[in-house]
């Protein structure tokens, strides 16, 4: 019996990837991020926003679905969630956790596909301290990125729980230190790499 979860095949630098995710236009916190319209917030300029409700509009529905299951309870480890057959896989190249169970949901993904090196973006540090202040641990194949909502302001020392930090600058602005420079996410690994050393994640984006 197939997984009731929608995984999506992904384009562009992340080719040849697959992610789970969810529906930003009806997270709850994606729209107080994207309509609190900070101009130092990257939440404002959300890419994803505007292609849920642009262009990849039909792909909004599925995600919708993945929002509904994945938040609403613990799915069967044997039964609904996925067999995940790949060397790395994302967790929400859209949207954003939207609660403990959402993410207890991907956590378990991780335990059951114990071959497969998972990474999550999230700003959700309060679910993340949640999850761990309740005594539970992680996977040891599953990477916490902190997706840092400022922009043009590294973060250097990942939030408690973390892994890494993710940190946009202008194409101009700390070039040197600029590690995520438009290559393609297959042949970089950067942020999928287990314990590689990296804690800082800067990418170089052309404009907000």
């Amino acid at each position: 019996m197939p997984s009731p979860v929608h995984i999506s095949t992904l384009t562009g630098k992340l080719e040849n990837f697959h992610a789970i995710s969810v529906n930003t236009v009806t997270n709850e916190f994606c729209n107080k991020m994207h309509k609190a319209k900070k101009k130092d917030s990257i939440c404002t300029y959300c890419y994803s926003w505007a292609l849920l409700q642009g262009y990849r509009k039909n792909v909004a529905t599925a995600l919708e679905r993945n929002s509904r299951l994945l938040s609403s309870r613990l799915l069967s480890i044997d039964d609904e969630l996925p067999f995940i057959n790949d060397a790395y896989f994302r967790f929400d190249a859209h949207g954003e956790l939207i609660n403990h169970t959402h993410l207890l949901n991907y956590i378990n993904i991780a335990r059951k596909n114990h071959g497969c090196n998972f990474a999550l973006w999230t700003k959700r540090k309060d679910l993340i301290n949640r999850y761990f202040k309740l005594g539970n641990t992680k996977p040891d194949n599953l990477i916490l990125i902190y997706s840092n909502p400022r922009i043009s302001n590294i973060m250097d020392t990942p939030p408690k729980y973390f892994d890494r930090t993710f940190n946009n600058v202008l194409e101009h602005e700390e070039v040197e230190r600029q590690n995520c420079t438009g290559q393609q996410c297959k042949d970089c690994l950067l942020c999928y790499t287990p314990n590689n050393g990296v804690t800082t994640i800067v990418e170089k984006v052309k404009r907000y």
